[in-house]
C-alpha cells in the first residue's frame, strides 16, 4: 500500500511547496493522511512479518513506501534521508542478509536493465 497522502493526493511537490515552502515527504508526512511515524510503524510491520517467512518472499509497492521499507530494513531510523534512495518507475531492489539475521543489506538498488531489454526487444 503506498502512502496516504491525504489532502496531497493527485498534487505534484511543486504545487505543494507554493503553499508550503520547504515542505519534504519524508521530514512533514502527509495533513488528512499519513505521518512519518504511521508510514515508519507500517515498514516495521511488514518487515516483522518478512522475518517469519522461511524462504525468499517478494513485495511490490510504490516508491515511497519501498524507500521507508529500506531504511528499516538495515536498522536506520526513518529520516529525510529516504528521499535520497531514488528508485525509477518498474525498478526492481532487493533486500537480504549478509551472511545471517542479525545483518540486514540492501542487495541491489534501482535495478532497471529488465527495461532496457524490454526496449531494445520491442524496437527490433
Amino acid at each position: 500500500m503506498e502512502w496516504n497522502y491525504g489532502d496531497y493526493e493527485g498534487r505534484t511537490t511543486k504545487e505543494i511547496r507554493a503553499e508550503r515552502p520547504g515542505w519534504q515527504l519524508f521530514r512533514d508526512g502527509c495533513p488528512g493522511g499519513e505521518s512519518v511515524e504511521q508510514v515508519t510503524a507500517r515498514a516495521d510491520r511488514v518487515i516483522e512479518r518478512l522475518r517469519q517467512v522461511p524462504g525468499d518472499a517478494l513485495v511490490f509497492s510504490s516508491g515511497h513506501f519501498i524507500r521507508v521499507l529500506a531504511e528499516r530494513w538495515i536498522g536506520l531510523g526513518i529520516s529525510a534521508a529516504a528521499r535520497s534512495f531514488m528508485l525509477s518507475t518498474a525498478s526492481l531492489s532487493a533486500l537480504g542478509y549478509e551472511n545471517d539475521l542479525d545483518q540486514p543489506v540492501i542487495r541491489f538498488w534501482n535495478d532497471t536493465s529488465h527495461t532496457d531489454t524490454a526496449r531494445a526487444a520491442a524496437a527490433n
